[in-house]
């Protein structure tokens, strides 16, 4: 008599059965497209992201038709400011003339069913290239930042944003952008707080692509980014977040802290998303043109894994070509 032992690689024997026992699913729709816009006449290329450009708004028009026509019906608007328009009080950032209002305005004219996400943050519109005002003694002051904060959501919502998303990782902002909303009864726009935002060393192609990088200069944002060393912080700023008032949970960067995302999806009681960060995509593509794999297997599993963990939606600047994929 033979021993038995099982034999689970019955299961994937052909692509057929391969096919019958998948359990984790990946649809257009769960992707979200992260986008930059500038007020300039024409997209503009992007060194450090080759993969992306700052869009004008007809080239921005022309790429959300095409998102739609995929099934990506979510975007997330990230804005490119002027220097002349950096200020230390960053007022750039609430001016309902702004560039991501007007942006949000137009698009909303054209694609009524397009969900817009928009980056809430000061490093775009300060000189220092930080998310929170500086005091005198050049510290984030994370007080003094929380108004702006709920100013900057409040125009952003006004224009028409259907999910306020704080980036900055200040204490407290969750609530604050809350009941400022909740006060203007803007009471259906979502909240998708950056929980669990590490500091980590894969933002260097986003900054460039902003252009806060060299604004930043050597100055890092440890103080109040997360540290990748700490484990049990990460549970109490997600739970912090949904007890403020955040509709949904985000963990960046992704396929970095797969860890994260399965811990958090299992203990909180708001959906998490992840985002496949800039330097995350950019090892996928410079992996591609150097031939290791090619860009299309490195990219589903890279997605793959991040859904497995947990994400429910995953932000990702491939998210056209994954589409197509997925198609």
């Amino acid at each position: 008599m033979s021993s038995f032992f099982n034999r689970f690689r019955r299961y994937r024997s052909n692509q057929t059965l391969r096919d019958l026992v998948q359990d984790v699913y990946l649809r257009p729709h769960d992707l979200i497209c992260p986008i930059f816009i500038h007020d300039k006449a024409n997209n503009e290329a992007i060194e450090a992201m080759p993969f992306s450009l700052r869009y004008s708004l007809n080239g921005l028009f022309h790429y959300c038709e095409e998102l739609l026509s995929n099934n990506i019906k979510t975007i997330a608007l990230f804005p490119v400011i002027d220097q002349e328009k950096k200020t230390l009080d960053c007022s750039a950032a609430y001016d309902p003339d702004g560039l991501i209002p007007k942006t949000i305005q137009a698009l909303k004219l054209r694609f009524p069913s397009l969900m817009i996400i928009a980056d809430v943050a000061l490093d775009p519109f300060q000189p220092s290239g930080q998310d929170g005002l500086l005091s005198n003694d050049g510290q984030i002051d994370n007080d003094l930042t929380l108004p702006l904060l709920s100013k900057q959501a409040l125009c952003y919502a006004l224009a028409g944003a259907d999910i306020i998303a704080p980036s900055d990782m200040m204490d407290g902002r969750i609530q604050s952008i809350r009941e400022t909303l909740d006060d203007h009864k803007l009471i259906n726009t979502l909240i998708l707080s950056y929980s669990v935002k590490f500091s980590s060393h894969l933002y260097g192609p986003f900054r460039h692509a902003v252009d806060s990088a060299r604004f930043l200069g050597t100055a890092d944002k440890k103080t109040y980014q997360m540290d990748y060393r700490s484990r049990f912080q990460v549970f109490l700023e997600a739970k912090t977040d949904e007890l403020e008032g955040a509709d949904f949970l985000l963990v960046k960067p992704g396929l970095h802290y797969l860890d994260i995302i399965q811990s958090i999806s299992s203990s909180q009681d708001r959906p998490v998303w992840s985002y496949h960060v800039s330097g995350e995509c950019s090892m996928i593509y410079y992996a591609a043109k150097e031939n290791v794999n090619s860009l299309d297997n490195l990219l589903l599993e890279a997605l793959f894994a991040q859904k497995r963990s947990g994400a429910n939606k995953i932000i990702t600047y491939f998210a056209l070509e994954a589409a197509r994929l997925l198609k």
